[in-house]
């Protein structure tokens, strides 16, 4: 009977040693499962899991931008631009605060509906830390309330309607992206006087009422007259009928705001405005549109860059390695402001420690300052907008290049374009 009983105490004891192995391995499977979703590859500054292997946090950033369709130029440069600036940031690293930096790019195609469902695939699916974004107002407006929702800090880069910081503002936005009031400022101030009669040309979405709406409020406060506002469809081809009835409204100046691939430059130099009195003044777009405005040398306007306009190191830098990286290409009109929001993002992140919680984040980015291609950028506190740098300049033919540059007459400060405080 001793023996039997020892038997089964042996057998009890084997028993649970048994279930207790079984737990241990449970434990150590699901210790390696808390780090699933992290990039492989990932070594320096890491710790080991239970299966010996090497895993590091991750800071994910899903950037939303028009990749294709009218847009998609603009798309392009926020890609690489922002892509340079983590470069930058980072020193090559990739890495902030011993955190490795994943980046996910989509495409929202120019289209509301589309950029609402990635940015939730991106908050979803694969649970990023932050959004930047997009190429189009539009899109952009659909996104925001999403960031709110998910608690996730969203650098607007570089749509440009007043209503992301003003009646649509929220905690989790800030924007690199200059807005429509200022580029506004900047228009007035080279046209607007007392008496001066302007009409204005526009798409017809949010971007361009909101700049028509800015630029009206600060013409007419300098005593200028508007004597009409078209507005066209952004995806026309065909301009003639609407700037038939800018030519009717028989205006001093025409000043437009466009953004896109379907531009209406060359309209409105085979309608030759000029030759009726009316002068033409605009913000200097991108290479690509200026290559269409050589009957506007001579213009007087703003832009919000050229890449031989800022003075400083970050700008040499960004030319300097845009041309190693695409083929002796310069950045064009977004890719600093591409370079712009990934310098922020990390910027702020060192002074958390690489800590992406957005309360904490929020509380550091407003107010914050950080340098950039145009200079040192400021994070308004009251509307989370960027202060930053403007160009005053004229059109000029160039021997260089095969269309007319923006030459700089002056640099219009972060305080003379700081526009006027909308979400209140």
């Amino acid at each position: 009977m001793k023996v039997k009983r020892i038997w089964s105490i042996l057998i009890v004891v084997l028993f649970i040693g048994i279930l207790a192995a079984c737990n241990d391995s449970d434990d150590a499977s699901g210790s390696s499962g808390s780090s699933e979703g992290s990039t492989e590859g990932t070594s320096e500054g890491s710790s080991e899991d239970a299966a010996g292997e090497d895993t590091q946090e991750t800071i994910k950033i899903g950037v939303l931008a028009s990749l294709t369709g009218a847009l998609e130029a603009y798309g392009d440069q926020t890609k690489k631009g922002f892509e340079l600036g983590l470069d930058y940031a980072t020193d090559g690293t990739m890495e902030v605060a011993g955190k490795k930096i994943e980046v996910f790019f989509e495409d929202t195609e120019t289209d509301p509906t589309v950029a609402r469902q990635k940015a939730i695939g991106l908050l979803e699916d694969q649970e990023v830390d932050f959004l930047v974004g997009s190429s189009s107002s539009g899109d952009t407006l659909a996104v925001t309330p999403l960031a709110e929702e998910y608690e996730k800090i969203m650098v607007v880069e570089p749509a440009a309607a007043d209503s992301i910081t003003g009646s649509e503002y929220n905690d989790y936005i800030f924007r690199t992206a200059r807005n429509s009031a200022q580029d506004a400022v900047a228009a007035a101030a080279s046209i607007a006087g007392e008496g001066v009669k302007i009409a204005t040309l526009a798409p017809d979405y949010s971007f361009g009422h909101d700049g028509v709406a800015a630029f009206v409020a600060a013409a007419e406060n300098l005593g200028a007259d508007i004597v009409h506002e078209e507005y066209a469809d952004q995806a026309a081809t065909d301009f003639t009928a609407n700037i038939q009835k800018i030519i009717e409204s028989d205006p001093d100046y025409l000043y437009v705001v466009w953004a896109g691939a379907n531009s209406p430059w060359n309209q409105i130099s085979d309608m030759r405005l000029q030759e009726q009195g009316i002068s033409i003044t605009t913000g200097a777009p991108d290479i690509a549109a200026l290559a269409t405005m050589s009957q506007l040398v001579g213009m007087e306007g703003f832009t919000l860059y050229y890449h031989t306009l800022p003075d400083n190191e970050v700008n040499d830098w960004l030319v300097k390695e845009h041309a190693e990286r695409f083929d002796g290409a310069v950045p064009d009109l977004f890719t600093p402001g591409g370079m712009s929001a990934a310098i922020s993002i990390v910027e702020a992140l060192k002074q958390n420690d690489g800590d992406a919680d957005s309360a904490t984040l929020i509380d550091i980015m407003e107010g914050m300052s950080f340098e950039t291609p145009k200079g040192t950028m400021t994070f308004r506190p009251e509307d989370h907008q960027a202060l930053q740098e403007m160009y005053s300049i004229t059109l000029e033919e160039s021997d260089d290049v095969d269309y007319p540059v923006p030459v700089l007459n002056r640099v219009l400060t972060p305080e003379e374009t700081a526009p006027p405080i909308m979400n209140q």
